[in-house]
Formats: structure tokens, C-alpha cells, sequence
């Protein structure tokens, strides 16, 4: 009995421990979760500082957002800034170059003049080695040398002095006629004559020194204003300092020409505006020459026609202006080997005018005119001075007479 009332008991005890366990955790779901141990607080926002620019609104949402780590809109990206417009780029400085030495050009030139020249040379040998030398055969000598514009008078002198030497000679070799043709030549072209271009200083009115002055004249198509690109290449190769004067306004685009060449050899060019006054720019070139020491001032003039009597007064003008400087020490005449006679004529005219000193004859390749050299030279009792043999920068040569007549008459 005592044993079913124990057991009674511990029932109800067991029935009452796990009711309590339920209703328990029934309540635990059914209680709110527990405040945070210690509360947050915000902050107030910090006063600024001297110097500081106080938050606004704006900035403390975007701060606060920033904190929670809550995306944000990207800022836009800032305009590219216009570029500016560049400056256009300088000019290319041309490079300065070194002209060939003057010393013997015409020598090294000999082959070329030597193919267009030697049908004068080659000819009159023919002629001259022909068995019986009649009366017809001395026309046919005269007719040569007049053909190559050597002139009457000398043509007649040079007849004259072969028909003597020829009958004193006897024999004929090929090697005793050339040698004698030689002399001839030598002869009536002249080597005694001083054919150097004057470039040396001289003094100016009130005893300064002052560079020498060289002035190239000459009708337009005679290649003047090349010849005297040219020329500042010869006297640069010989060591010279020189300044351009670009005194030809009248032809479109020749101060252009004449720039471009001092330039090649680093040789300053004096120029005005297109139809300015030729003796103006001439005067300023030689006061340029002054002020920079130059050695030569190399004046261009106008390619004036020789019919135009204004024109050829304008270039007296030039002249006379320049001459308030100092003296003018050379005043080259630019011919056309080609022209012929009519280059005769322009050089009376020009001389004239002013007083040539001596004569560039251009154009001396792929012409058999070579005689052109005695005529002008007998013409105006001056000699020639320099020869242009082709259109390259350097083929403007010292005239030599032993060279030329080698040319002329072959080997």
C-alpha cells in the first residue's frame, strides 16, 4: 500500500516539473528581445574651427550616408579642358652648305665645256689638216669662227695669222697643228688681262672702312639674279663674308630667289617691298655690309631692257646712290652666251649707263657660240670674268683661258 502511494507521488511530481518547462518556454518566445547594455548616442556635429567652412545639411546626409556605407551617386566627371589652338611650328632653319672650292672649278669642269665645245675646236683642226689648204678651205675657216660669234675683225686677224704660220711651218702634224691652233686662240682671247673680281674693302667718304660692293646688271632671261646666288657661293667657298641686296623690285619673286640662295650659304639678304626703290634697298644693303663687317655686298639689280632709256637712268640712280657709301669696286655685266650678237648690243647699252668692269657669260654649255668671249671682250675692252657652265649651284667658274681653249680644241 505504502509502495502505489510513493509511486502516486513521483507522478505528480514529474507531471508538474514538465508542465513548468512548457509554460516557461512559451513565455520566452512571447518576451520582447533585450535593450542593448548601453545605448547609442549621436553626437552633436563638432563646431568648425576658425578657417573651416561649417557643414551644411547637405554635407551631414551625405557624411551620415556615408557612414552606414549606403551607396552614393558618383559625382560627374569634371570637363576636359579645351586645349588651346598650338602655335604654328618655326620655320625649318635650312642648313648652311659648304660650296666646292673655286681653285681650278673650270679645269674640273673641262670635260663637260669639252663635249659642247669642241665642234669649234675639233672643226678648224679638220679644216686645217686637210692636204692642199686653198682659197676655199680659209672661207670655210673664216665661216666657223664666224659662226661661233668670235667676230669679223678677229676672225680676220686670227685667218691672217694661220695662213702665215701654216706656210712657215712646212709639215702639218696633227700635234703641230693643234699646238699652233692653241697659241692662236690664247692670243686673240688674251691671258695677260686680270680677270680676279675685285672684292677687297675700300674707304667710305668719311675714311671708314667699308666691304667691297660688287654690282650684277643685265637684261631679264641672262640668269642674273642665279649668277649672283652663284657668286656669293664662290666668295663664300674663298672664305668671305657676304650680305645679298635684293635692289631688283620690278621681276615678281627675285628677292625670293636671292634669299633663298644666301641662305644656303648663310649670307644675309637686305630687301624691300615688291616696286620699291632700287637705289633705296641698294643703299641699305651696303650700310647692312657696314654695320655687320661684311666682307662684299653683292647688289642684284633690275633686268631692265636695254630699250627702255627710263629704266637703264634708274640703274645709273642705283649706282650714284650707292657710291655715297664708297666706291663701287666691280660692276659684272650678266650675258646669254647664246644670244649672240644681240648680246653685243645690250652691252653697249649697258655700258653706257655705267661703267662695266667685267663680263659672266652664262649659258656657255650645250652652245658652240664659245667665240661670244672674244667678241664682248673686244667690244667693250673688258675681259671675262667668270663663265656659267650648267645649271648645278656650283657651276659658276672663274674664267680661265688655258682651261677654256683645252676645252675647246680637245686633247
Amino acid at each position: 500500500m505504502e509502495f502505489v502511494i510513493l509511486a502516486v507521488v513521483i507522478a505528480v511530481v514529474v507531471l508538474g516539473a514538465i508542465s513548468g518547462l512548457v509554460v516557461s518556454g512559451r513565455k520566452k518566445k512571447q518576451l520582447p528581445p533585450s535593450p542593448p547594455a548601453t545605448p547609442s548616442v549621436t553626437a552633436p556635429p563638432a563646431e568648425p574651427q576658425v578657417g573651416e567652412e561649417a557643414e551644411t545639411p547637405r554635407d551631414e546626409a551625405r557624411r551620415t550616408i556615408e557612414e552606414v556605407g549606403l551607396p552614393t551617386a558618383e559625382a560627374p566627371e569634371a570637363a576636359a579642358p579645351v586645349a588651346e589652338p598650338e602655335a604654328p611650328a618655326a620655320p625649318p632653319v635650312p642648313e648652311i652648305e659648304v660650296p666646292e672650292p673655286t681653285a681650278g672649278r673650270l679645269v674640273r669642269l673641262r670635260a663637260r665645256l669639252s663635249r659642247s665645245q669642241n665642234s669649234l675646236g675639233k672643226g678648224l683642226l679638220t679644216l686645217l689638216s686637210r692636204e692642199h689648204l686653198d682659197e676655199d678651205t680659209w672661207e670655210e675657216i673664216e665661216d666657223t669662227l664666224l659662226t661661233a660669234d668670235v667676230g669679223v675683225a678677229p676672225t680676220q686677224e686670227l685667218v691672217d695669222r694661220l695662213r702665215e704660220r701654216v706656210k712657215v711651218l712646212g709639215t702639218r702634224t696633227p700635234e703641230g697643228l693643234r699646238e699652233l691652233l692653241r697659241e692662236e686662240l690664247l692670243t686673240l682671247i688674251g691671258t695677260d688681262a686680270d680677270r680676279s673680281v675685285h672684292t677687297g674693302n675700300g674707304l667710305g667718304k668719311d675714311g671708314q672702312e667699308i666691304p667691297g660692293v660688287v654690282m650684277v646688271v643685265g637684261v631679264n632671261g641672262t640668269g642674273k639674279t642665279t649668277t649672283t646666288g652663284k657668286l656669293a657661293r664662290v666668295l663664300v667657298a674663298d672664305g668671305k663674308s657676304v650680305v645679298l641686296g635684293a635692289a631688283d623690285t620690278f621681276r615678281a619673286a627675285a628677292a625670293d630667289q636671292l634669299q633663298t640662295w644666301g641662305e644656303r650659304v648663310g649670307a644675309r639678304t637686305v630687301r624691300g617691298p615688291e616696286g620699291g626703290d632700287p637705289a633705296s634697298i641698294a643703299f641699305d644693303a651696303v650700310k647692312e655690309g657696314i654695320a655687320e663687317t661684311a666682307d662684299v655686298v653683292l647688289i642684284d639689280t633690275a633686268g631692265r631692257l636695254h630699250t627702255k632709256t627710263g629704266l637703264m637712268d634708274e640703274l645709273g640712280k642705283v649706282k650714284r646712290v650707292v657710291e655715297k657709301h664708297g666706291p663701287v669696286g666691280e660692276v659684272l655685266l650678266v650675258l646669254d652666251a647664246t644670244t649672240g650678237q644681240n648680246g653685243l648690243v645690250q652691252a653697249r647699252v649697258f655700258a653706257e649707263v655705267v661703267d662695266i668692269t667685267g663680263v659672266v657669260l652664262t649659258k656657255l654649255d650645250g652652245t658652240a657660240k664659245g667665240g661670244i668671249i672674244v667678241a664682248v671682250q673686244r667690244e667693250l675692252g673688258v675681259p671675262v670674268k667668270l663663265v656659267g657652265l650648267g645649271e648645278g649651284a656650283d657651276d659658276l667658274a672663274p674664267f680661265e683661258p688655258e682651261a677654256f681653249v683645252d676645252a675647246l680644241i680637245g686633247d
